[in-house]
């Protein structure tokens, strides 16, 4: 795979952060999420992996590319 290529990772909220952890709510908008149904293409690394384990509950990964 070219560098041109990168592998990504489709992200959508489906769960609002009310009454969760700021950490949890701080994750979300890491990743570019704060509002509900708000969907982020990002890249497939494992900072970003991480980011979505932690806010698994509140997030949907639609395909991966």
């Amino acid at each position: 795979m070219s560098d041109t290529q990168k592998k990504t990772v489709v992200v959508t909220q489906v769960h609002s952060p009310i009454g969760r952890k700021p950490d949890q709510r701080a994750t979300l908008i890491g990743l570019g999420l704060n509002k509900m149904n708000r969907t982020r293409e990002l890249e497939d690394t494992p900072a970003v992996r991480g980011m979505i384990a932690k806010v698994a509950h509140l997030v949907r990964v639609e395909s991966e590319g």
